[in-house]
């Protein structure tokens, strides 16, 4: 419910629709490279390709919406931005809220070694670990749920030291992935798939064949 997400956050960030709304967020697990990018980049290769899982991401959330031809569905990306530089949404606290990944942040740390340091938070996934992304909000602004009951997210890195190790492993060695094994993980991305998000944007066209 969109009132569990504005719960948590300062009024700036509140999203603006009545608490009972309901919304869905949708995540990518590993398998999307293969099953979704791939098949959506050969489809539309003739086409102008500026961002691939961006507009992949997109053109299947598009094919949800048309599902629902009789409600209203409201769509919001992990990359859109207010005019006032914000993000449309904060992604991580979405998916706590809904119970899809715990969202591991300083505050869930008692001994805090960092001192002045800025530390970011990071989402972990019970199956996945660290190796999955979210990618958008769906939101059904004449769906009212008052008694959907709030699931509560999986405390899958449930020890102190671990927790340290995570937000240590995401803040200063985030290039490397260890935090995404973080847990034993069901499935990560696929070697390919490493090779792809590791490459800068502009080069990644090459990996996909499409220069």
């Amino acid at each position: 419910k969109v009132g569990w997400y504005n719960a948590v956050l300062q009024p700036g960030f509140h999203l603006p629709y009545p608490e009972d709304t309901l919304a869905f967020v949708i995540l990518s697990t590993p398998s999307m490279f293969d099953k979704a990018l791939k098949p959506f980049v050969k489809k539309e290769r003739l086409k102008i390709i500026r961002d691939p899982v961006d507009q992949c991401v997109s053109h299947h959330l598009s094919r949800v919406k048309e599902k629902f031809p009789d409600q209203k569905v409201d769509v919001m990306f992990d990359y859109e931005i207010l005019p006032s530089r914000k993000p449309k949404f904060l992604a991580q606290t979405a998916a706590h809220v809904a119970g899809a990944a715990y969202y591991y942040q300083r505050k869930d740390v008692k001994l805090d070694p960092w001192g002045k340091k800025k530390i970011y938070g990071v989402c972990i996934h019970p199956k996945y670990g660290g190796w999955f992304a979210i990618r958008g909000l769906l939101l059904f602004p004449d769906i009212q749920v008052p008694f959907l009951e709030q699931p509560a997210p999986v405390d899958c890195v449930s020890t102190e030291e671990k927790r340290i190790l995570l937000l240590e492993q995401f803040n200063f060695h985030w290039q490397d992935g260890r935090y995404r094994d973080i847990i034993e993980v069901k499935e990560r991305y696929s070697e390919e798939q490493k090779a792809y998000f590791a490459t800068p944007p502009a080069d990644r066209f090459q990996l996909l064949g499409l220069t």
